[in-house]
């Protein structure tokens, strides 16, 4: 995917997280039900795990690969850093 078309798209996403956060926000004020909270809140979750994809995805495609031409060391750091951050979240 170009750089444009992901940008267009995470912004896309962005402006879908902040509907789910200010529905989520209503929600809690008006206090409603315990499991409506959570699906709600766990759907913000799954949206923002497809947006860091999407992010990751573009890195790899782009800045990473030049990176790998360049200097094979640094871009196998910055993988595995980013991909243990991402064990921990995902944990």
């Amino acid at each position: 995917m170009k750089p444009a078309l992901v940008k267009k798209e995470a912004e896309k996403r962005i402006h879908i997280i902040k509907g789910q956060l200010d529905g989520l926000y209503r929600l809690i004020e008006a206090d409603e039900y315990c499991t409506n909270i959570l699906d709600l809140s766990l759907s913000v979750q799954n949206s923002l795990k497809s947006l860091d994809n999407l992010i990751l995805e573009r890195h790899l495609r782009t800045h990473a690969a030049e990176l790998f031409k360049t200097n094979k060391e640094r871009a196998v750091a910055e993988l595995l850093k980013v991909f243990k951050k991402k064990q921990r979240n995902d944990a």
